[in-house]
């Protein structure tokens, strides 16, 4: 096969041609079954092509430099360093003798394996290695696309995509660039990602049809797709028996609603027999559930499960279901509760191949939320953590925002209490933690990112967040500051050839000075202390303090001339707290032990309340958003020193235009922010620092 590459125009993201130098200038020999192997040969052939090595299929003459094997294919050492039960994704790689060898069970693990030397560059080839065993700690590492066939009238041809339109519809029709299509799926598999949802959530009529009429479009990505180990699944509504198939009801105990998601399913595996399964929103913001039937969310998911059974699929269903029409007046309804009580009651009657799909946070992807209770509440229960890589409420990827920071926190936070060490070892027993309960339910996913602007996430440096997804989803335990170093090698590689750069730890200094620190920095001139939802509704960009204060979504801050919070104790508030296990449930509860970032989030406090910072709220609030906006304008700062650094001038143009909007946002917030409390509170800023 050939391998796909990026029209010019197109940014290479992590996989530019320099990236391959080490393995292309060298001998290389690919051992197993033509066809096995055809996806693996083909990026090696093609880096050899470029840089003058040499790559032979199932025999070698002389010495090899790299050997990448199938266990029990033919050809020489083709089972060198390997061992029991690698799996369809583990392979073991090594150095003796002045061979690398890569030894894997199944296509997609030699794959995975050639990815990790393409990472390690000329160090693959120095010192020996010692053989190590590598697996993924999370088996579908899924990246959900809120893609619409048809331009919505209100979100486009993708919902809360803030990189262009879709890369793979446009119009109403399949995309016509298949070439970045594949080009993708390449991305995909280099940072370990094997599962990709093509449609939005929000199933429109024409989506519907992807399940039934329009199957053949399914089946054109999936064939793209596959060589690279991704599996392709869809977003159904919970109403397509009625939608699709005339039938008067979608009533999940129906027999004829039962008969007509088998037979439709038999359909779709006839025709992508890998298919991954279906991804459902339901009675979640106007879409049709089962509640319409007084039905559970249960009852609804085993459904689709007991379609998809035969095949191997699975069906996550996503817990995202809340009231939407709230009376603000009305402070016992709490909009963080809502996942909870509809879904842990329901523990112990989903399906095995039925998971359950939870939001990290209890309310929708802010910059600071606790961990959803939800995760911790299930065991009986197949669950997956989603996360949000598009950044919808981080800056619309006109801001940097570097996420894996609170990624990793989310992951490696333990019900129990415990912290967890990120030691790299993701083969012992992770307790509690949201990182282990991901690996039980078998998926971690992410809404994604991409769209079809030429640097693929809109802002450059996002690229960062996707491919960070995927490594994380790999182990969950990676250090983000080492996965930004991953990044930078891959993306900005040294040297003097083109598209190469010429001071690599000028750039690695720089992009870490400007990253590292990101999301907090962002966190620093938006909302305080956990309080979240302070943006413009509908866009969800820039401060609107009061913007859902009185909405019927649920999100506020009940900020008055005496406090600001959410009382979510369960002594006067929301109970909220109660839905935690101990010590969390305590420590959330009291609020002398609540964390600073999230006191807002738990309690409603006086704005001279004293932090453990030392700080009060109110002096807290100003100190943050002005220094916020200091490190906004410091990052800019060290972007204009890198001029002159070699970088491509499309990209460094297009960071330096969104630096200065980042800029100019983040003093908008500043301004809002400051001057709302300063208002509401009547406290001075106790350095006299300009409030409005």
């Amino acid at each position: 096969m050939a391998v796909a590459a990026p029209a010019d125009h197109v940014h290479p993201a992590w996989l530019p041609a320099q990236a391959w130098r080490a393995i292309g200038s060298r001998h290389t020999l690919v051992s197993g079954t033509e066809k096995s192997v055809a996806t693996v040969y083909a990026e090696v052939r093609a880096a050899c092509d470029r840089f003058g090595g040499s790559v032979t299929r199932l025999s070698v003459d002389g010495e090899a430099d790299l050997m990448l094997a199938l266990t029990g294919a033919a050809g020489p050492g083709a089972t060198a360093g390997a061992v029991d039960d690698l799996g369809e994704e583990g392979y073991t790689l090594g150095r003796t003798g002045g061979l690398t060898t890569v030894t894997a069970d199944a296509p997609a693990g030699l794959l995975y394996g050639l990815f990790h030397v393409v990472r390690l560059g000329e160090s693959a080839f120095g010192d020996d290695m010692a053989t190590r065993t590598h697996r993924p700690a999370i088996r579908r590492r899924m990246l959900d696309h809120w893609d619409n066939v048809d331009v919505h009238p209100v979100m486009g041809q993708v919902e809360r995509g803030y990189s262009g339109g879709s890369i793979f519809w446009r119009d109403g029709a399949i995309t016509d660039d298949l070439d970045r299509v594949r080009a993708y799926a390449r991305l995909l598999a280099a940072s370990g990602v094997n599962a990709v949802t093509i449609n939005n959530v929000n199933v429109g009529r024409t989506e519907a049809r992807l399940l039934t009429d329009r199957l053949d479009d399914v089946a054109t990505f999936a064939d793209i797709f596959r060589p690279y180990g991704i599996r392709l699944h869809l977003s159904v509504t919970f109403a397509a028996p009625m939608v699709l198939g005339g039938l008067a009801t979608a009533d999940p105990l129906d027999e004829a609603v039962r008969d007509w998601w088998a037979a439709t399913t038999a359909q779709v595996y006839a025709r992508v027999p890998d298919f991954g399964g279906y991804v459902v929103k339901a009675d979640s913001e106007g879409q049709p559930g089962p509640f319409a039937y007084g039905r559970s969310h249960a009852d609804g998911a085993n459904l689709l499960a007991d379609a998809l059974a035969p095949y191997g699929g699975v069906v996550h269903w996503r817990a995202f279901v809340y009231n939407h029409r709230q009376d603000w007046r009305d402070r016992t309804t709490d909009r963080a509760r809502a996942a909870y009580d509809h879904f842990a009651p329901l523990d112990g009657q989903f399906r095995d191949n039925a998971i359950v799909q939870v939001k990290y946070g209890p309310v929708d992807f802010q910059p600071r939320e606790p961990v959803s209770p939800v995760i911790g509440a299930m065991p009986a229960t197949r669950l997956a953590v989603e996360l949000q890589v598009t950044q919808e409420y981080t800056g619309h990827q006109l801001h940097v925002c570097y996420l894996p920071p609170l990624w990793s926190e989310v992951l490696g936070f333990r019900f129990d209490g415990d912290s967890l060490e990120a030691d790299g070892d993701v083969s012992g027993d992770l307790g509690s933690s949201v990182a282990a309960i991901a690996g039980r339910g078998g998926t971690l996913a992410a809404v994604s990112n991409v769209g079809d602007d030429p640097f693929w996430c809109g802002h450059p440096l996002a690229q960062a967040n996707l491919y960070a997804f995927g490594r994380l989803g790999w182990d969950p335990t990676a250090d983000p500051t080492a996965l930004l170093d991953e990044w930078i090698d891959l993306t900005f590689p040294a040297g003097d050839a083109a598209g190469t750069v010429a001071d690599p730890g000028r750039l690695r200094q720089a992009l870490h000075a400007m990253m590292d620190g990101s999301w907090r920095t962002y966190e620093r001139y938006t909302a305080p202390l956990g309080v979240g939802f302070m943006v413009n509704p509908g866009n969800h960009y820039g401060p609107s303090v009061d913007g859902y204060e009185y909405s019927r979504w649920g999100t506020y801050h009940f900020a008055d001339r005496d406090g600001v919070g959410v009382d979510r104790t369960r002594a006067t508030g929301t109970g909220y707290t109660g839905q935690y296990p101990k010590p969390w449930s305590e420590v959330y509860e009291s609020l002398t032990d609540c964390p600073d970032e999230l006191l807002l989030f738990f309690h409603h406090v006086p704005y001279d309340h004293l932090l453990h910072s030392g700080s009060t709220v109110i002096q807290h609030i100003y100190d943050t958003h002005f220094a916020g906006v200091d490190e906004a304008i410091a990052m800019r700062e060290r972007w204009l020193d890198i001029a002159d650094a070699g970088l491509d001038p499309a990209l460094y143009a297009r960071v330096a235009d969104r630096l200065d909007e980042q800029v100019r946002s983040a003093r908008e917030w500043r301004d809002q922010i400051n001057t709302y409390f300063f208002r509401r509170s009547g406290i001075p800023d106790a350095h006299g620092r300009r409030i409005h």
